[in-house]
């Protein structure tokens, strides 16, 4: 099993050098926020997530949580651990003082989630759902629903949920069901959701859900949702806790992963109707909700890229342990092509991924604490560009990653006890949830690329093309490097290009997304991966620099020799392979 350990320099990396964080603190409300605190915070979360979540990890896939009637009961020491990181304050970390938060970054925040995702996602969850719903309440509910609920969800004493999905209604909401009836302050709200990832537990005195309904006179298809804070139990006007709403769990899925999260059927209104609250206005309902939604689907793609981490540091630690075959030089398997092949597939992709990751998190606090309203707009461009490649191309990265990590154990990697296989299976759900990855492909074409007539895309190939003309060739390895990026940042030119030229043809550029969002994925890891070669480079001419830099460049010439070149197959893919896919009838095959 795992004695995980954060990867603190490569993270201090990326916040301190690549992204810089003499620009982290010139974001507005970070008067207070020094170096040495964003030290001390990442090092007392990474003590944290060592001895209390990750020693959860496995009792957790163990025992799963369980329902009976309906209350549910997660694993042993769930209850424990969660009440000390309550009382640690991580659940107020990166939330807006004004409900008592600690005002973070969101892009420092990101370093501290990843963390959790690794040591223990099924923990994770919680608070990731948790500060969706915070982020819906505050960006659109009323002073009211404000006054009433944040304080305690920031604080972590209550729980929060996301409750879109009805079993006729998958990923489209427009066939929504559930109703919400008005009657007087309040609405009441009658139907069922499933998937309800922590819809129901006892780690906190109450939980909202916050739940997508239809009016009796909504009109049809998504323009008629609107959203509804349910509470489980409701609130008194002191904030003391009332009766028990009419809202309860009825199952829990049996899932393939993520066992002790559980993901709940949850029944409303079964005793006439349970209590609703009306967030902003009716009938805007998607419009909030992806509020949420893209808040989780860039924490999505953070825990694809951190259990990727996990999955890594145990597939290394048994790697260096395991002494088979006759590999050069004798010793541990470590040192078979193979395996290094394989470890460093693993390394240089979580590297890229966690780059894209802070950068994609800090472009957020961009758009909401620069002071310059043109950068605000250009980083809200980026950030919701970056968004579905970070949440779409992570989480498929985390399947061949995690797939890895038990190839490296060779046939103990198919054994539950090693660990490996769990990293495997917790990893599945997060290609699926928060928008498969076909969805988020989709997004990338139509929404992010497409609607805007590729500006923003156009936006982000200038800005990896500027990165390519600033690279020095000092080096063979920097040379490489700069002939890789410039490669790959022409095939995602000519592959938006294709897009836009073809955007009249919706069935052509939908059967191009996926490859277009692989190679959109693959290309910004490389500019990241270019982008930290060169910091590296340069403190490489100091001969008494870190060893940490040595093996920085060594990850970023194995990223570019061994992945970048995919990204030219991706582009034949789309060019000459998309109206294949069009043209396929498998209804009779």
């Amino acid at each position: 099993m795992l004695d995980y350990s954060a990867p603190l320099r490569d993270m201090q990396f990326v916040l301190n050098e690549l992204i810089g964080f003499e620009q982290i603190c010139a974001l507005a409300g970070t008067d207070d926020i020094s170096l040495d605190l964003s030290n001390a915070v990442l090092e007392e979360a990474s003590k944290f997530a060592k001895d209390v979540l990750a020693p959860l990890n496995r009792i957790g896939d163990l025992e799963g949580s369980k329902l009976d009637e309906d209350q549910v009961t997660t694993p042993t020491g769930w209850k424990d651990a969660y009440t000390a990181f309550k009382n640690s304050g991580w659940c107020s970390l990166a939330m807006s003082p004004n409900f008592g938060g600690q005002g973070f970054p969101k892009v420092m925040a990101t370093a501290v989630y990843e963390m959790w995702d690794s040591a223990n996602m099924s923990f994770s969850l919680c608070p990731l759902l948790t500060n969706g719903a915070i982020e819906a309440i505050q960006s659109h509910g009323d002073d009211k629903l404000q006054a009433t609920y944040l304080d305690k969800l920031v604080s972590g004493d209550w729980a929060g949920t996301m409750n879109l999905t009805e079993s006729q209604a998958g990923s489209d909401l427009s066939a929504v069901r559930t109703k919400a009836v008005p009657e007087g302050d309040h609405y009441l709200i009658k139907g069922q959701k499933i998937y309800i990832t922590y819809g129901e537990h006892d780690l906190t005195e109450n939980i909202i859900h916050l739940v997508l309904a239809r009016t009796p006179d909504a009109p049809e298809g998504v323009k008629g949702i609107s959203l509804f804070v349910v509470p489980k139990f409701l609130v008194n006007s002191d904030g003391t806790l009332g009766e028990r709403n009419d809202v309860k769990c009825i199952s829990l899925e049996h899932k393939l992963g993520i066992h002790a999260s559980p993901t709940a059927v949850m029944s409303y209104g079964e005793a006439g109707g349970a209590i609703g609250y009306l967030v902003g206005q009716e009938n805007n309902g998607l419009m909030y909700m992806f509020t949420m939604m893209n808040a989780a689907r860039h924490g999505v793609g953070r825990e694809g890229m951190a259990i990727s981490e996990a999955s890594f540091q145990l597939a290394h630690s048994y790697a260096t342990a395991r002494v088979q075959g006759q590999p050069l030089g004798g010793g541990s398997i470590i040192r078979h092509p193979d395996v290094k092949r394989m470890l460093m597939t693993m390394k240089s992709k979580i590297e890229a991924m966690r780059a894209l990751a802070y950068v994609c998190a800090f472009e957020y606090d961009l758009t909401d604490r620069h002071q310059n309203e043109d950068q605000r707009s250009l980083s809200r461009r980026r950030g919701d560009l970056l968004t579905p490649i970070v949440k779409g191309w992570c989480t498929e990265v985390a399947q061949e990653i995690t797939s890895l990590g038990v190839q490296v154990h060779g046939g103990m990697g198919f054994i539950e006890e090693t660990g490996a296989a769990q990293y495997q299976r917790d990893a599945r759900i997060t290609t699926i949830y928060e928008g498969t990855t076909g969805i988020q492909a989709g997004d990338l074409v139509g929404r992010k690329t497409l609607r805007d007539g590729g500006r923003g895309m156009e936006e982000l190939i200038s800005d990896m093309q500027d990165t390519v003309a600033g690279l020095n060739e000092s080096t063979p390895a920097m040379r490489k490097i700069k002939k890789a990026l410039a490669t790959s940042v022409d095939d995602l030119k000519n592959a938006a290009h294709w897009l836009l030229s073809n955007a009249s043809d919706p069935q052509l550029t939908a059967a191009a997304a996926s490859s277009y969002l692989e190679l959109a994925g693959i290309t910004c890891g490389g500019w990241m991966m270019a982008k930290s070669a060169a910091l590296s480079n340069e403190k490489l001419k100091d001969s008494a620099c870190d060893p940490f830099y040595a093996a920085k460049m060594d990850s970023a010439v194995f990223y570019c020799s061994q992945i970048m070149p995919f990204t030219s197959s991706l582009l034949n893919i789309i060019q000459n392979g998309s109206r294949d896919i069009v043209n396929l009838n498998l209804e009779s095959a």
